[in-house]
């Protein structure tokens, strides 16, 4: 979370040393928030891989998780 504020920073400084409109475009930031979704996905199955949990629990914290993901 602490490091977002920098990505965010290195591109307003790519886009004012490029003299470009935008950075990415928009394909660039629907491949981003793939890329961002597919590696959060990753994460998220290793710790309740890696916590042990049973089946129930597991469907428990992903539609948790879903319910406050998806309007953030």
């Amino acid at each position: 979370v602490l490091i977002l504020p920098g990505f965010g920073n290195i591109s307003h400084i790519c886009v004012t040393l490029t003299n470009n409109d935008s950075l990415l475009g928009y394909y660039g930031l629907i491949l981003a928030m793939a890329a961002i979704v597919c590696l959060g996905s990753v994460v998220w199955a290793h710790h309740m891989f890696m916590v042990g949990l049973d089946v129930e629990t597991a469907v428990f914290f992903s539609s948790v998780t879903m319910v406050i993901g998806i309007p953030t």
